[in-house]
């Protein structure tokens, strides 16, 4: 919890940042006219990368909101000149505002899982190519057998398809193979990043809970006054346990075990490479994706 213990001592900084918000509407452009030219082999991932752009972004604007009504709802609890209602609200603005502040690293961290996929589309649109050469002169052999069955290019186009199927038989194991890794790599990092998403939401919400249950609602009669608001101090304590609580946590998950080895021309490698925090692993060793730190892979696959 990077913030004081009241939203508004940085009211007007926090309206200036809140008040900010992501738009997700669709519209025809640059991005549609590429959707249109990607390789038939790559489309529907295409699409699925380009939808998980409209989660992220949806997610970051629901963060930025939060943020918003977590500053208004400490406004207008100062605006009730009660001193209990006002205090309250505030610390629970403080949550709220922590909340979104989740979300928005919650959509950072879609971010990440989502340039992960994006080399298996990278893949993908390689591998078409060797697929298009390998029907085109199967197609062009079937055509000279039925039109010119003693056609001497008969012989020429057989071994160029020999070639081909060789190419591609490359290609598409490339294609297997990092679509494995990179699948099981991509939706660890997804679901890491929603394992921490949920866990501190249940902090923050368990602590907001509690900053309720200061709130005196005892009901009063006409002229009867209300005793006096003394408990700024234990408020204050739960905001700092709540922020105790989320320094202290930590990301522990099930293991999830890969075998992936690949080089650089995403063929087994016989060193596997340190997927886990750097801890390496012979051949055919496993080793764990947890998934929080996962990227996109630096290395490019020549099909």
């Amino acid at each position: 919890m990077n913030r004081s213990l009241s939203l508004r001592s940085k009211k007007t900084q926090g309206n200036d940042s809140a008040g900010v918000t992501g738009s997700t509407g669709r519209r025809f452009g640059f991005a549609s006219m590429r959707a249109s030219t990607q390789p038939e082999l790559s489309k529907k991932l295409y699409r699925l990368i380009k939808s998980e752009n409209h989660v992220i972004s949806a997610h970051t604007s629901a963060g930025r909101e939060q943020i918003s009504i977590a500053s208004q709802l400490s406004d207008w609890g100062l605006s009730t000149n009660d001193d209990a209602i006002s205090d309250i609200s505030d610390k629970i603005g403080v949550m709220l505002s922590e909340l979104g502040e989740l979300e928005i690293t919650y959509a950072q961290n879609l971010e990440d899982f989502r340039s992960v996929l994006k080399s298996v589309r990278n893949v993908e649109a390689s591998v078409q190519p060797s697929r298009d050469k390998r029907a085109k002169i199967t197609d062009e052999i079937q055509r000279l057998k039925y039109k010119e069955p003693q056609s001497p290019k008969l012989v020429q186009l057989e071994q160029e398809l020999v070639r081909a199927e060789a190419e591609n038989l490359v290609a598409e194991a490339q294609l297997s193979n990092v679509t494995r890794q990179k699948l099981k790599e991509a939706y660890a990092s997804h679901f890491a990043a929603v394992v921490e998403r949920s866990q501190k939401q249940e902090i923050l919400a368990k602590h907001s809970r509690r900053l309720l249950a200061l709130l005196d609602d005892t009901p009063v009669v006409p002229g009867d006054a209300r005793p006096a608001y003394d408990m700024e101090r234990d408020a204050r304590q739960i905001l700092a346990d709540a922020e105790e609580d989320l320094r202290n946590w930590t990301l522990e998950l099930e293991e999830v075990p890969t075998n992936a080895s690949l080089d650089a021309g995403a063929m087994p490698s016989s060193v596997v490479s340190p997927l886990n925090g750097g801890n390496g692993a012979g051949n055919g060793e496993r080793v764990t994706l947890q998934g929080s730190d996962a990227g996109e892979s630096k290395e490019e696959v020549v099909v």
